[in-house]
């Protein structure tokens, strides 16, 4: 938990050395330069396979989204909202679940507990499976719930067919996310870089043959991911059982039954914390469904969301790299060696962010062409590159604060602090603008921005910055020695 310690800004102090414990060596004569460097290689070296990966199995998502949007309006706006909101809100807790491995496995990877990893991953596969069962009524009455939510019944009958379609999508994250966590926390990124380059290959060619040959229309677009995410699952499988991972796999164990509770505390800290901010976003779709003109608003604003997750991938590429590096630091002791890690991870992120917002005011026009070529679509999406702008270089800053939060285990602490700032303010202030001052698709974003995730943001930012690293780094040490195996095989 952070302390209450004095303030200190979060990038000032670069020049501050990186002082090693318990054996480490001292890094007092190095100069600035060859320490942002060194951390830098250590950062890219996860950051790099990291951003390929993500952006490979983002890019199948865009790319079926893209041959839905050109088989017509209603089925860009019932595959963006099967694909934004049923899957965005499974993903959201799912894929937060799956990141308390990025604490356990990265902390007991630094302190050289390589057995655990693997017991962890299967206790994460058991945890995942069973919520995924528990989710199932999401797909299987999606269409009711749309109409509920107050989307329009076209739009939400032809959702609902698709939602049923993604149900074997749905049940392979429970395995694809926790393995590709059990990878990353060993620095085995080149391998998920590869089976994300192989399973997007597949994924291009199986939409053309479902889509354009035998046109099976947007039900043909959710066969292709249910197939191209199997594949990632399978892919990364396949390394782990065949000796890619000779310390830190060692094949099935009962182990992975016991300490289920505790784990599942951790996992359901990590879900709320990482899905509410998720959820968020799925949110500012729903809310624009209920607008005049909901389909192009949908489609409009479903493309932005689009852009913006794939450029997004890069900040979760450093959000992973960030929760690695803080783990693996924390984990072997090394309290200062976290907080530079940190430092180097954020301004590294903010200078690609910075970059991207330009780019995206630069070629504003031609965004959209990619997804769609109706005229009303094109000029709304054209209308909202500026605050598409300025949501990227947000994200540029938030998803790495995140990343300190899960390498240091405060996902409790901080998943209050996101239901606080997305649900009490975010959402209240992004209706008033929407509905109360008449301002649309754009006063929703706008509100939900400013008023979301700007001041968790700020708060994440604080907490940072007052953070007693070398007291995280006792309290991590401590817990890879409880949860690590002793001698007998058994849990302490």
């Amino acid at each position: 938990m952070p302390s209450n310690g004095a303030l200190e800004p979060l990038l000032d102090g670069l020049a501050s050395t990186v002082q090693l414990k318990n054996g480490h060596n001292d890094d007092d004569n190095q100069g600035l330069t060859r320490r942002v460097w060194i951390e830098s290689k250590k950062l890219w070296q996860i950051v790099g396979p990291a951003i390929f990966s993500r952006l490979a199995s983002f890019s199948m998502i865009v790319i079926t989204q893209a041959f839905a949007g050109h088989l017509g309006d209603l089925e860009l706006a019932a595959f963006s909202i099967a694909n934004n909101v049923i899957v965005g809100l499974d993903i959201g807790l799912l894929l937060g679940m799956a990141s308390a491995l990025e604490t356990l496995c990265g902390q007991a990877f630094g302190a050289k507990k390589y057995y655990m990893l693997g017991v962890y991953l299967q206790r994460s596969w058991i945890v995942l499976f069973l919520c995924c069962v528990l989710l199932l009524p999401l797909y299987i009455f999606a269409s009711p719930l749309l109409k509920l939510m107050g989307q329009p019944k076209e739009i939400a009958e032809l959702s609902g067919i698709v939602s049923l379609w993604f149900i074997p999508l749905h049940f392979s994250f429970a395995f694809q996310f926790p393995l590709q966590r059990f990878f990353q926390s060993q620095l085995k990124n080149i391998v998920t870089a590869w089976v994300a380059l192989v399973a997007l290959l597949v994924h291009i060619f199986l939409c053309w043959i479902f889509v354009y040959r035998l046109q099976l229309g947007v039900v043909g677009t959710a066969l292709t991911l249910n197939f191209s995410w199997w594949v990632l699952v399978f892919g990364h499988l396949g390394y782990a059982l065949c000796g890619g991972c000779p310390l830190t796999w060692t094949g099935f164990s009962m182990e992975a039954f016991s300490g289920l509770f505790e784990f599942a505390k951790l996992s359901a800290a990590s879900g709320v914390m990482l899905c509410v901010e998720n959820w968020y976003y799925k949110i500012l779709i729903l809310m624009t469904g209920n607008l005049n003109n909901a389909e192009i608003a949908v489609d409009a604003l479903s493309i932005c969301m689009s852009i913006n997750g794939w450029e997004l991938m890069i900040p979760f590429a450093f959000f992973a790299a960030t929760g690695v590096r803080v783990a693996n630091e924390l984990g072997a002791g090394n309290g200062k060696g976290a907080k530079f890690a940190t430092k180097v991870s954020v301004l590294t992120s903010v200078v690609i962010g910075l970059l991207f917002s330009l780019l995206i005011m630069f070629f504003h026009n031609g965004l959209a062409l990619i997804f769609s070529s109706s005229e009303p679509v094109l000029k709304a999406v054209n209308k909202m590159s500026l605050l598409l702008s300025f949501t990227i270089l947000l994200n540029s800053v938030q998803p790495i604060l995140s990343g300190v939060a899960v390498g240091s285990g405060w996902q409790s602490y901080v998943a209050y602090i996101n239901l606080g700032c997305y649900y009490l303010i975010g959402v209240p202030l992004g209706f008033l603008m929407g509905w109360g001052f008449n301002l649309g698709v754009m006063g929703i974003w706008v509100g939900m921005i400013f008023g979301g995730t700007a001041i968790q943001t700020m708060i994440l930012a604080i907490i940072t910055i007052r953070c007693d690293w070398e007291k995280e780094a006792e309290k991590a040490s401590m817990q890879v020695e409880k949860l690590a195996e002793t001698k007998d095989g058994h849990l302490k």
